[in-house]
């Protein structure tokens, strides 16, 4: 009877093994599927941006993009209901963490003076040296024709980023360090930016722009120290 016991109870032992064993591999399994599936997602975004950017929205075909990603047309519809929302995932995807960002930017409350380089850096390293100025010029070409699309990125960036920089605005002319005016106009800032983007496409051939400089250079005059009058 002990014999037995003991037997069932080793048997017993295997098969909770077997089953934690057999749990683990459905478990790395599903793991290397998850993975592989949003490498894919990401390859798709990738030869998006290279069709879009080359192309524009309108002209751009999701076979294009199909080929260029190396995958089936149908594969995209896994995990993108048409051009549109391809389109507009890529916007989130490139500039929502930026967006974060400039929103922590917006909730510190710190002189100007100290946010002026941050805000140099964070578009120079973060924009105009990375594909995401791409993404920027495709809205200011393609917006207007389709206003669906301007739409879905001033609801998911430009709204954002204006509100935060109203925040650092509002603080900074309460003390004193802006004009009260400069509240209700945060895309000044961005301005020389926008420049910027739009210059490196039409004549950096011509005559290369020092955009650290540019930008340096606009914050300088508008957050300099005010004189009393």
């Amino acid at each position: 009877m002990a014999r037995a016991h003991t037997a069932n109870t080793a048997l017993s032992e295997r098969l909770r093994n077997a089953r934690r064993g057999a749990s683990g591999v459905r478990q790395r399994q599903a793991g290397d599927r998850a993975a592989r599936s949003a490498a894919r997602r990401d390859g798709i975004l990738a030869a998006a941006l290279e069709e879009f950017s080359a192309r524009g929205f309108e002209v751009t075909r999701l076979d294009d993009v199909a080929k260029r990603a190396g995958v089936a047309k149908g594969t995209i519809y896994l995990y993108f209901r048409d051009k549109e929302s391809l389109f507009q995932e890529l916007v989130r995807a490139m500039l929502t963490p930026l967006v974060g960002s400039i929103e922590a930017m917006g909730q510190a409350d710190v002189p100007l003076s100290m946010l002026g380089n941050q805000i140099v850096e964070l578009f120079v390293r973060e924009i105009y040296e990375t594909r995401r100025k791409d993404v920027i010029r495709l809205m200011i070409t393609e917006g207007r024709r389709f206003p669906k699309l301007a739409e879905f990125y001033y609801r998911e960036v430009l709204s954002r980023i204006i509100a935060a920089m109203r925040a650092i605005l509002g603080r900074a002319a309460a003390r004193g360090e802006v004009p009260e005016g400069l509240v209700d106009f945060p895309q000044i800032i961005a301005a020389p930016g926008l420049v910027a983007i739009i210059w490196s496409g039409l004549f950096e051939r011509f005559e290369p722009l020092d955009v650290r400089k540019l930008m340096q250079t606009h914050v300088d005059l508008l957050f300099a120290p005010r004189r009393a009058l």
